[in-house]
């Protein structure tokens, strides 16, 4: 089997799509897999990492804002096209997939225009842009969330959830060994905050407002900063002489550990993250993101605070509440339990093998 995944930006898009390579090598060890990103995004360095050969487009997003930098995006977009029809040219792969990100849009459509047969991975209850428009053409679309039938054609939809990285789907690590990873004591409660990937600055800039209240409950943080906040993160800590209490990391390469450790996780609610916590069975407070397409991570964060499965704090009040609600929820381990049976319900294992058994019919058919 040889086959081209594109896509990424962002861990919500890169971790499914190693999953996806991950267990199309464990069924065909022999397969060829190449990936297609976006230069200078966390793909290139992502992938290489797990193993995998990727090709950097010159490709990049439509910038909200007025800027000369919107100028280039055409001339940027001819020669991603050009580029990709010569990849696909030389690959020539059995399978085309896509799973959202910059990359994914001209490589998807110059695939379905070559005659190549592609399938799409949705990750999220309301689907991107880039995904809408190359639902015409792709042969499955393979999705985590009931109701999609609105934007993409029925007969093309198949659920299998959303894939997760493997380690964090077995968790053979237990509380302690999580604990001690990060140098934390297992017998005090555990806060984990992960913010996405690239971080997030309003839940960064809640925690820094509020960071001695941690020292004075008795509770440890476990704190994924991103990259743009980590260094005011690690002073604001260390001035404090917190570090006893918090643990500060620009990027959290070991989230089995971390999840290991946790008692209560404070995340966004992208639709991988909260895949993962469903796995993992973590009691979670979300604090959806207002920056993205449709307001879709407060419907992400809905569907588990409707069956009693998470608790949700707006973006704009989290500053003003958050912690409060963090503290009150890990202080009621009854809640805790609750919460963590609840949310299991919604875990959907092995999503990878579900999507390489749609691609394997695709492959067979043709």
């Amino acid at each position: 089997m040889r086959a081209i995944i594109s896509g990424g930006g962002t861990g919500g898009h890169i971790f499914p799509a190693i999953a996806i390579a991950n267990a199309i090598k464990g069924r065909h060890p022999d397969a060829e897999i190449l990936f297609v990103g976006a230069e200078g995004r966390m793909e290139m360095e992502k992938v290489p990492a797990a193993g995998y050969k990727i090709k950097g487009l010159p490709i990049a997003g439509l910038q909200r804002r007025l800027t000369l930098k919107n100028l280039a995006l055409p001339f940027k977009l001819l020669k991603s096209q050009r580029m990709v029809r010569r990849i696909l040219m030389d690959f020539a792969p059995d399978i085309v997939i896509g799973v959202g990100g910059y990359a994914s849009a001209p490589t998807l459509k110059m695939a379905t225009k070559m005659g190549f047969k592609t399938v799409l991975q949705e990750q999220n209850s309301f689907p991107g842009l880039t995904n809408k428009m190359l639902a015409k053409n792709a042969d499955v679309i393979c999705v985590a969330y009931d109701g999609l039938q609105r934007f993409f054609p029925p007969e093309k939809i198949v659920f299998t959830g959303n894939p997760v990285r493997e380690v964090i789907e077995r968790m053979d690590c237990t509380h302690e060994e999580g604990a001690a990873f990060f140098g934390c004591d297992p017998e005090k409660p555990i806060v984990l905050s992960v913010g996405g990937s690239l971080g997030a600055g309003s839940i960064n800039n809640m925690l820094m407002s509020h960071l001695q209240r941690f020292r004075e409950n008795k509770v440890q943080l476990v704190w994924q900063t991103g990259k743009w906040m980590y260094d005011d993160a690690v002073q604001k800590v260390k001035n404090a002489g917190l570090q006893e209490w918090v643990k500060v990391h620009q990027f959290i390469g070991r989230m089995e550990m971390a999840y290991a450790a946790a008692d209560v996780v404070i995340s966004r609610a992208g639709a991988i993250a909260i895949s993962e916590l469903c796995i993992v069975g973590k009691p979670v407070v979300l604090i959806p993101s207002p920056n993205v397409a449709e307001d879709h991570q407060t419907k992400n964060a809905m569907a588990l605070v409707s069956k009693g499965a998470a608790i949700m704090v707006r973006d704009a009040e989290c500053k003003d509440t958050g912690i409060q609600t963090v503290l009150d929820l890990i202080a009621n381990p009854t809640a805790c339990t609750q919460m963590s049976r609840n949310i299991q319900q919604f875990a959907r294992p092995h999503s990878a093998e579900l999507i390489v058994d749609e691609i394997e019919k695709i492959v067979i058919k043709k």
